[in-house]
């Protein structure tokens, strides 16, 4: 069984009937449906290109992942991030808990530093409801670009991540993205390149929280998360025997590059399992189980 931890709807030119014929060719058996809401200032005029059009919420609202899982039962699992600044995020959150079966706090993507007493006061609220929060970390860059920014940055840093996490022990957290993955190693590239090259120097900040922090766990999706494995084979394969409980295979895209990645590790069978399905039904188990195969 796959489950893909890292999806959205209407992505890149690929509605419902396309993303479900997607998940077909690469058996992939479920998929975790994210939200990305945030104010129209907070994200680039790029992501635009991404979808076919964007609402006053920001660039994925919760309805187009409602409407995914209404049309194909048991297919998918219900993400929804509220932004936490706004005085009605707790509610809007219960109700979709409550409504409409939401599993999953995602994809937090807000210009904000993750510590901060809103961001807190969310993540112990989905630690109560047992909801896993998957957030997304990005350093600002000097890129040459002036207009609107240099680059957009977003939860501040892996610093603010760290607060974020040992503040709510009780919240089981998945982090994502260049400003997270960037940390598997120690060369101090995290701030200067998106997606670092080279041999994974020891005593990334990454590993240290994930042997500190039990309620820490990784979104294995994106250019950024296949970069961190590829630039060092060994490494990987070593990162993922260590920490075979707490990684989720995540796509946020359409291709296969992280199944041949994975694949090619020469990994167990049974670590394999647990990173391609069975971490992410620990976590968010599908309320609808139609159409998907035992185990």
């Amino acid at each position: 069984m796959i489950i893909d931890a890292h999806s959205h709807p209407d992505w890149h030119g690929h509605n419902l009937e396309k993303h479900l014929a997607n998940m077909a060719q690469y058996q992939i058996d479920a998929a975790w449906l994210l939200t990305w809401e945030c104010p129209a200032d907070e994200y680039s005029p790029d992501t635009i290109s991404g979808f076919a059009d964007i609402g006053p919420n920001g660039p994925i609202p919760f309805d187009r992942c409602r409407s995914y899982a209404e049309r194909a039962p048991g297919k998918f699992v219900l993400g929804y991030a509220p932004d936490p600044r706004r005085p009605e995020a707790l509610d809007h959150l219960q109700a979709m808990i409550s409504i409409y079966g939401v599993r999953v706090c995602g994809e937090l993507k807000l210009r904000m530093m993750y510590d901060n007493p809103d961001a807190l006061r969310l993540f112990r609220f989905c630690g109560e409801k047992g909801l896993p929060v998957t957030v997304h970390i990005d350093y600002e860059f000097a890129t040459g670009v002036k207009y609107p920014r240099p680059s957009y940055w977003y939860g501040g840093g892996i610093e603010a991540f760290e607060r974020a996490v040992r503040a709510c022990p009780q919240t089981i957290f998945l982090g994502h993205a260049p400003g997270f993955w960037a940390h598997i190693s120690s060369d101090g590239q995290y701030d200067k390149e998106m997606y670092p090259k080279g041999q994974v120097a020891p005593g990334g900040k990454l590993v240290a929280m994930l042997r500190e922090y039990p309620n820490l766990y990784c979104d294995w999706s994106a250019g950024s998360g296949c970069n961190a494995f590829q630039r060092d084979a060994a490494f990987a394969r070593d990162f993922v025997l260590e920490f075979q409980d707490r990684i989720l295979y995540g796509r946020d895209y359409f291709d296969n590059r992280h199944q041949e990645l994975l694949n090619g590790l020469g990994l167990p069978e049974a670590v394999l399992a647990k990173v391609y399905a069975l971490n992410a039904l620990k976590l968010a188990p599908p309320t609808n189980t139609e159409g998907l195969p035992r185990q």
